[in-house]
């Protein structure tokens, strides 16, 4: 999946939990800071949260239509690695 298009209108917001300083959510903090201008570009009505908080392991959670909500662990991953796993999962 690429960033660079909408995502699926059944897609109700998107996520990332992550330490702001921790080493393990570098890849996060890398995929976060270079994706989410377009992102928004791209889906400006839906809601992106970006939640950091020291020693919390890294992961991302989509929450779709009818309160279905998915995750995945993004703990120890390269920004590239990252980017699979989420577009891994706004996928599926």
């Amino acid at each position: 999946m690429s960033f660079t298009k909408a995502f699926s209108p059944a897609l109700r917001e998107l996520r990332f939990i992550f330490s702001q300083t921790g080493p393990a959510s570098a890849g996060t903090r890398q995929f976060v800071v270079s994706k989410y201008p377009v992102i928004k570009k791209h889906n400006p009505d839906l809601p992106v949260l970006i939640r950091e908080a020291t020693g919390t392991p890294a992961r991302v959670f989509a929450r779709f239509e009818r309160g279905v909500e998915r995750h995945v662990e993004l703990e120890n991953l390269s920004a590239p690695e990252v980017e699979a796993k989420v577009s891994q999962l706004l996928s599926s």
